[in-house]
C-alpha cells in the first residue's frame, strides 16, 4: 500500500510540475463554447477582467507602463496574455504558474510582433508585396509561425493590412502598399500562412489583423494622428484588406491608434459593431494596441479610467493591450452602471475562446517543448528561401543600355562597391526596426549576409576585380566621404552604389519629413557621376524615396528594399542574372515631396493637366503631376510586348461573366517572369470613379521567344462600388479594361454593361 501512496504522489507532482490545465481535454469546434460557458460559470469577477488584461514582457515597443512582479500577477489572476517576451524558460515558468498555481487553471497567451521573419528574417512586408507572389507571401508566413511557435509564442500581431498612400509613414514598410485590391490579395495569403488549416497546430499561430482601421491615412504621414475621411473612401481603400483577412479565417483583429473622423478607433462602436460583428459577422477578439485604451483619455475621448473602460467594451473592443486601463477601471464601470455583467462577459468569452482554440487548456505547454525548438530555429533551407524572396521582391526601375546583368566577358574589368550600405553591421540594417525575435538593437549580425560578402566574390569569380569603400556611416555625408567615393569610382570601370535607409529608420515611430536619399546620399551619386563611369544604384529602402537627379543621370537603379539576412545573396544572384528580376512597385514613387499624397487610383478632376504649366488646370507650376515610376511598375533582364487583346463581346449583362485576353510576348533573349495587370475604369457612374482600379493580375513564366495567351474574368462584383449612401452596386454604362505591365503602360478596350 506504501508503494501504490508514492506512486500517486509522483504521479500528482507530475501532473503539478507539467502544469496540465484542470480543464485539459480534446478540443473540438462542437465543444468549445459548452466548455467556455462552463468555465466562465466559475469565474469572480476579478478573474474575468485579467482575462482581458495584457501585459509586456522582457521588450518595450511604446508606453512605459508601470508593473509590478509578473509572477505575482499571474498568481493572483490578472493577467492573461503577455506580449513581446522572449526567454524561452521564462514562458515556461510563467504558463506553469499559471495552470498550476492559480485557482482555475487557466493557460497564458503569448503574443508576438512577428512582422516579416522570426528568428530568419525575410523581406519587409512592402517588398513582399512587391514580389506580386502571393505563394511567397504565404509561405514567408508560414516558416515565420513555424519559427515562433516553436519558440513558445501562440499568438502574433500581423498582418497589417492598412493600405496607406502616405509614403513619409514609417509604417509604410508594414503593409501592402497603396491599392485595396492587392492589399486584400496579401492580407489572404498571410493569414494562411500564418494560421495554416488548424489553429490548434502546434506550429501554427493566431493572426491579428491590424490596425482597424485607417492608420495607413494619418494626416502629415505621422504615427498615431488623425484620421479623417468620408464613409465612401473608408470602405472603399481602407477597409477590403481587413474584410479579405476576416473572410480568410483571422483568429483576431487590433484596434488602430488614431481617431477616425473624431472617434478613437478602440472606442468605435460603427467600426467594430456595426461593420466587423455585424455587416461581416466576424466573430473573433479584438486587441486594443498599446494601450490605446487609455490613449482615448488623451485624445479627449474619455475623462478618466472609468470612463474609457466603459466606452470601449460597449464599442466591442475586448482585451487591453499594455495600458492597464480595464484593470483600473472596468469593474468601477459595472458598479456605476456604465457597463453591464454580460458585456464583460461576452469579451471574456471571446479570450476564453481564443485559447482553447490554440489548445492551450488541452496541453498549455504545446508551444514550449524545448526539443522542437532546438529542431526548428533557422533550418538551412529556410535560408534558402529567404534568398529566393529576397531576389523576387527587388524591382529594377531603371536599365539603360542593358548595364545589367553583369557577366562574364563583359568590357568592365574593374568594380568599385560603394556607399554606406555596401558592407554595414549595425542598425540593423537590411531589415528593419520590426525584428524583435532578435532583440531590440543588440542582436548577431554576422546572421546578415551583407552586400561586400556576397557580390564581391560573385563578380570576382566572374574575373572582375572589386573593391569595396565604406563611406556616410552612421551620419551625415563629409568631404572626406565624397573625395573616398571619387577615387573610388576614377579606379573604376563601373560602380555599384549602395544606398537608402537605415534598419532602424523602418517601421513604428520612423516617420520621415522628407523623402530625398537620407544623409545627401544623392549627392555621392551626382558628384561620381561627373565621372561619367556607369553607375549601378541599388537602394535599400522601406518606403518611396524621391531621387529625381539619378532618374535622370543614373544608368541602372535597383530597388533592393530591406531584404533581409539573405541581402548579400539576393544583390549578387540579381545583378549577375542568375535572377532575372520580377518585382513591381505596390506603392507610387513621386518625383518630389510637393507631389505626395500621390496614387494611381485617384479621381480625375474636372479640370486634369494634360501636361505640366498648361493654366486652368489641377496641376504645379513647378513639376509635372506625374510619379517618377508608377505603381505595378518593374523592368526585366526580358522584354514582354503586349498585343491581340480581347473582348468576347461589346455588351454584357449585369450577371454575365466578362471575358478578356491578351497575348504576351517575352520578345528577349532570356525567360523571364511578368506581373500581368487588368485595371478597369467606371466612365459614368452615380460619383466619380479612380482613373484606374485594379481588378486582377497574374505572374507568369515565359520562354525567350515564346507567347502566353492571359485570361481574366470580371464579374459584376468587379464592377461595383461603394457609393455615398454606402450601397454596393455596379451602374449600367460604358466601362475601360486595360492590361499592361504597370497601371500606366496599357492595351485599353471599351465594353457596355446593361440591364
Amino acid at each position: 500500500m506504501t508503494n501504490k501512496i508514492a506512486q500517486f504522489v509522483a504521479l500528482v507532482a507530475l501532473f503539478i510540475q507539467c502544469g496540465t490545465s484542470v480543464y485539459a481535454q480534446k478540443t473540438s469546434a462542437k465543444n468549445i463554447d459548452t466548455r467556455v460557458a462552463a468555465l466562465l460559470a466559475k469565474m469572480t469577477l476579478e478573474e474575468k477582467i485579467g482575462q482581458l488584461n495584457q501585459v509586456p514582457g522582457d521588450i518595450s515597443t511604446g508606453t512605459d507602463v508601470a508593473k509590478d512582479d509578473l509572477l505575482t500577477q499571474i498568481r493572483s489572476g490578472k493577467i492573461g496574455s503577455l506580449l513581446s517576451h522572449t526567454n524561452f524558460q521564462n514562458k515556461i515558468t510563467m504558463q506553469r504558474v499559471a495552470v498550476s498555481e492559480t485557482r482555475l487553471g487557466i493557460p497564458l497567451i503569448f503574443g508576438f510582433d512577428v512582422i516579416h521573419g522570426y528568428k530568419t528574417i525575410f523581406p519587409i512586408p512592402l517588398a513582399q508585396a512587391a514580389s506580386w507572389d502571393m505563394g511567397i507571401v504565404e509561405k514567408i508566413e508560414r516558416i515565420a509561425a513555424e519559427e515562433a511557435s516553436a519558440d513558445g509564442q501562440n499568438w502574433t500581431f500581423a498582418p497589417m493590412v492598412d493600405v496607406s498612400r502616405e509614403p513619409r509613414w514609417g509604417r509604410v514598410m508594414e503593409g501592402a502598399g497603396e491599392d485595396p485590391f492587392l492589399g486584400s490579395r496579401v492580407a489572404e495569403a498571410r493569414v494562411r500562412g500564418i494560421q495554416g488549416n488548424d489553429l490548434a497546430a502546434n506550429n501554427t499561430l493566431a493572426a491579428c489583423v491590424k490596425h482597424y482601421a485607417g492608420y495607413g491615412f494619418s494626416e502629415g504621414g505621422r504615427d498615431y494622428n488623425t484620421v479623417d475621411m468620408s464613409e465612401q473612401r473608408l470602405r472603399e481603400m481602407v477597409l477590403p484588406p481587413f474584410k479579405a483577412a476576416a473572410d480568410a479565417g483571422a483568429a483576431t483583429f487590433m484596434n488602430a491608434f488614431n481617431t477616425l473622423n473624431g472617434v478613437p478607433a478602440s472606442m468605435n462602436k460603427f467600426l467594430l459593431e456595426n461593420i466587423l460583428r455585424g455587416e461581416w459577422m466576424w466573430k473573433g477578439m479584438v486587441v486594443s494596441d498599446w494601450n490605446s485604451f487609455g490613449e482615448t483619455i488623451v485624445h479627449g475621448a474619455a475623462a478618466d479610467d472609468v470612463d474609457a473602460s466603459a466606452k470601449c467594451l460597449n464599442a466591442g473592443s475586448d482585451m487591453d493591450m499594455a495600458g492597464g486601463t480595464f484593470q483600473r477601471g472596468l469593474k468601477r464601470a459595472l458598479e456605476s452602471g456604465r457597463v453591464t455583467q454580460a458585456q464583460i462577459d461576452e469579451a471574456v468569452k471571446r479570450v476564453l475562446h481564443l485559447k482553447f482554440a490554440l489548445g492551450l487548456f488541452d496541453d498549455p505547454f504545446r508551444y514550449l517543448d524545448p526539443k522542437r525548438r532546438n529542431e526548428t530555429l533557422e533550418k538551412p533551407d529556410y535560408r534558402t528561401f529567404a534568398r529566393e524572396a529576397a531576389a523576387k521582391s527587388m524591382v529594377l526601375l531603371k536599365n539603360d543600355g542593358g548595364l545589367l546583368p553583369l557577366t562574364e566577358g563583359s568590357r568592365f574589368k574593374k568594380i568599385a562597391i560603394i556607399g554606406p550600405y555596401a558592407d554595414s553591421k549595425g542598425n540593423k540594417d537590411y531589415m528593419s526596426f520590426w525584428t524583435l525575435g532578435l532583440g531590440m538593437r543588440e542582436y548577431d549580425s554576422t546572421k546578415v549576409v551583407r552586400p561586400a560578402q556576397a557580390l564581391k566574390p560573385a563578380l570576382e569569380a566572374m574575373g572582375y576585380q572589386v573593391t569595396i569603400t565604406e563611406i556616410c556611416i552612421d551620419a551625415m555625408c563629409t568631404e572626406k566621404d565624397y573625395s573616398a567615393a571619387i577615387n573610388a569610382t576614377r579606379e573604376a570601370d563601373l560602380v555599384i552604389a549602395c544606398l537608402g535607409e537605415r534598419g532602424l529608420d523602418c517601421g513604428e515611430s520612423r516617420c520621415v519629413s522628407s523623402l530625398n536619399l537620407p544623409r545627401d546620399q544623392e549627392r555621392i551619386l551626382s558628384i561620381t557621376g561627373r565621372l561619367n563611369k556607369p553607375i549601378v544604384a541599388v537602394l535599400f529602402n522601406s518606403r518611396p524615396l524621391v531621387f529625381d537627379w539619378a532618374t535622370q543621370n543614373i544608368p541602372a537603379i535597383l530597388v533592393a528594399w530591406q531584404p533581409g539576412f539573405e541581402t548579400g545573396n539576393a544583390l549578387a544572384d540579381v545583378l549577375t542574372g542568375k535572377v532575372n528580376p520580377s518585382g513591381k512597385l505596390p506603392v507610387t514613387f513621386p518625383k518630389n515631396l510637393g507631389q505626395v499624397p500621390l496614387y494611381y487610383n485617384h479621381l480625375n478632376t474636372g479640370r486634369p493637366q494634360q501636361q505640366q504649366g498648361q493654366m486652368w488646370t489641377s496641376g504645379y507650376l513647378d513639376s509635372p503631376v506625374t510619379p517618377a515610376y508608377p505603381f505595378g511598375f518593374g523592368l526585366s533582364y526580358s522584354q514582354f510586348n503586349y498585343s491581340n487583346m480581347k473582348l468576347t463581346k461589346p455588351q454584357y449583362k449585369m450577371n454575365e461573366t466578362i471575358e478578356v485576353s491578351i497575348t504576351v510576348t517575352n520578345s528577349g533573349k532570356v525567360a523571364g517572369e511578368e506581373v500581368v495587370q487588368l485595371y478597369i475604369r467606371d466612365i459614368s457612374a452615380d460619383i466619380a470613379r479612380p482613373v484606374k482600379e485594379l481588378k486582377g493580375f497574374e505572374k507568369i513564366n515565359i520562354g525567350a521567344g515564346e507567347s502566353r495567351v492571359v485570361t481574366f474574368r470580371l464579374t459584376e462584383k468587379d464592377l461595383s462600388y461603394w457609393n455615398n449612401e454606402a450601397k454596393f452596386k455596379a451602374d449600367p454604362g460604358k466601362f475601360k479594361v486595360f492590361i499592361g505591365g504597370n497601371s500606366r503602360d496599357v492595351n485599353e478596350l471599351d465594353f457596355e454593361l446593361i440591364k
